[in-house]
């Protein structure tokens, strides 16, 4: 078979088998470590993103097993305030969705690059911000993977 010089070598349709296809932006709580640990299971080990798990206190971080180009943050409350300025103690789903919130503005600019495939895992306070913001910058709902009992997204 003769290769034109429009069609991939083979050591080019490798390399481009391995590209991550998608960025990933996974949020969770302490209620959502069991189904955190299965949606990471079923990554490739090329996935690429974010994972931030938000905890009551230090003492609950622990070890998630996550494929190498993904970055997971911990998020314990007990070290975080609540809003600024209010002296209050960080509620649930506060510093969860202040972190997705800035990397979102931060990493979702438009159309360019990957992709980006949603996945929220936590309590519904937090939850319902995350999926208002994400929709007030243009995210399509079907980038989102939300727990449909909360009826934030149109049902699919």
């Amino acid at each position: 078979m003769t290769r034109t010089a429009l069609s991939p070598t083979p050591r080019a349709q490798r390399r481009a088998s391995r590209r991550p296809q998608a960025q990933h932006l996974i949020a969770a709580d302490e209620t959502g470590l069991a189904e955190l640990e299965a949606v990471l299971a079923t990554l490739p080990l090329c996935a690429v993103g974010r994972v931030f798990v938000e905890v009551a206190d230090p003492s609950e971080i622990g070890r998630i097993e996550a494929p190498p180009r993904m970055t997971v943050t911990w998020l314990p409350r007990a070290a975080r305030s609540g809003a600024p300025g209010s002296g209050r103690r960080c509620g649930a789903g506060e510093a969860l969705t202040r972190a997705v919130t800035a990397w979102a503005d931060e990493m979702l600019c438009g159309d360019e690059g990957l992709p980006t495939r949603i996945t929220l895992l936590a309590g519904y306070l937090g939850t319902a911000d995350i999926v208002d913001h994400l929709l007030g910058r243009g995210v399509r709902p079907e980038a989102i993977d939300a727990p449909a009992r909360y009826g934030l997204l149109p049902a699919r």
